[in-house]
């Protein structure tokens, strides 16, 4: 039976996030018509965020009281989060998974791209986790785990040995590279690109000939944030140099990383940069809503496109009250406005 209904408000259309007061035409999950009105409901449609950077199993560590170097608290395999992950029943990491993923989806976000510790069964406890959710991880896996993943989620061409060898599997079987890269510093960039990745994330210390590269090779960026501040490789909005990266045209995307240290919800974390780092909103919300360019995956609200938007309830608060419809997104809008989550 085919399925068909309608969402009428102002939304952000097409790749360039046009304002428009339109009627959404939904046909069994495919968007099959964007009609112009003249008259809409108050409410605001958006593309759903995708969180381009996530390590969901850092749940079970969530808020820990703890202290330590970026070493001694996430890098492999002596970290911190992996020392309490290789203790955690599988049952329990995959219902804290799913907690986490509970919690992006209500807030907007339909996909994440996930760096999945625990090799093969830390691949299977993830895609346990997200079983009949609407929401659609692209799982980089460790250890082995990318062999049954969409690909690999390489730590720092540093901390693997054989991370060569990693990449070179990956692309014989066309599947996905991610490269951590200069989080605590420019050292382990260079490598990373010699690989020929498919994304790189942070590059929070990422120098000029560095940027350079990566916008002539056109391999997007995840920035977070959050994350850099929380873990102190960073104290500044000049790292990541995110002004100089979009200058050169490097495609940034936005990421929340470890749930251990930071809640998972781009709508905090485009505020924060936009806040911090004096990122345009348009700006902001082209790199959360675009989607995940590495999987083919695009959010954007045109015809053809797989229906991937949110909706809020502009009729009572200050909201309706807006004259930057995407600066009030980025900065103001709570939880407590979403009226729909069309995934």
């Amino acid at each position: 039976m085919t399925e068909e209904y309608f969402v009428s408000g102002t939304a952000l259309t097409g790749e360039n996030l046009e304002a428009r007061d339109v009627t959404i035409v939904v046909q069994d999950g495919i968007i099959t018509a964007v009609e112009d009105e003249s008259s809409v409901p108050h409410q605001w449609i958006c593309p759903a965020f995708f969180n381009a950077h996530t390590h969901l199993a850092d749940t079970v560590a969530m808020d820990l009281p703890c202290t330590g170097t970026l070493d001694e608290l996430v890098t492999p395999p002596y970290g911190l989060k992996h020392t309490i992950l290789s203790q955690t029943p599988d049952i329990h990491l995959i219902q804290a998974m799913r907690d986490s993923l509970t919690e992006m989806i209500q807030s907007g976000t339909a996909g994440c791209a996930d760096f999945r510790e625990g090799g093969r069964s830390g691949v299977r406890a993830l895609k346990k986790a997200v079983t009949k959710l609407p929401f659609h991880p692209v799982i980089l896996g460790r250890e082995g785990g990318e062999e049954i993943a969409d690909g690999a989620g390489i730590s720092s061409a540093r901390d693997v040995s054989s991370y060569l060898d990693i990449v070179d599997r990956m692309k014989k079987q066309g599947k996905i590279i991610g490269f951590h890269a200069g989080e605590r510093d420019p050292q382990d960039i260079d490598a990373a690109l010699d690989a020929g990745p498919d994304f790189l994330v942070h590059c929070t210390h990422a120098t000029p000939c560095q940027i350079r590269r990566i916008a002539d090779e056109g391999i997007p960026v995840v920035i977070c944030c959050r994350s850099n501040y929380l873990l102190q490789v960073t104290t500044g909005s000049d790292h990541p140099p995110v002004h100089q990266m979009k200058e050169a045209g490097v495609q940034i995307l936005i990421g929340t990383d470890n749930v251990m240290f930071v809640q998972p919800d781009m709508m905090q974390e485009i505020a924060f940069i936009h806040t911090a780092y004096g990122v345009p909103a348009h700006d902001l919300l082209s790199s959360a809503t675009r989607g995940f360019p590495p999987a083919g995956i695009t959010h954007a609200i045109k015809k053809g496109n797989k229906a991937s938007f949110f909706v809020l309830d502009c009729s009572w608060g200050n909201l309706h009250h807006s004259r930057d419809i995407k600066s009030t997104i980025v900065k103001r809008a709570p939880l407590s406005h979403f009226c729909a989550r069309i995934f």
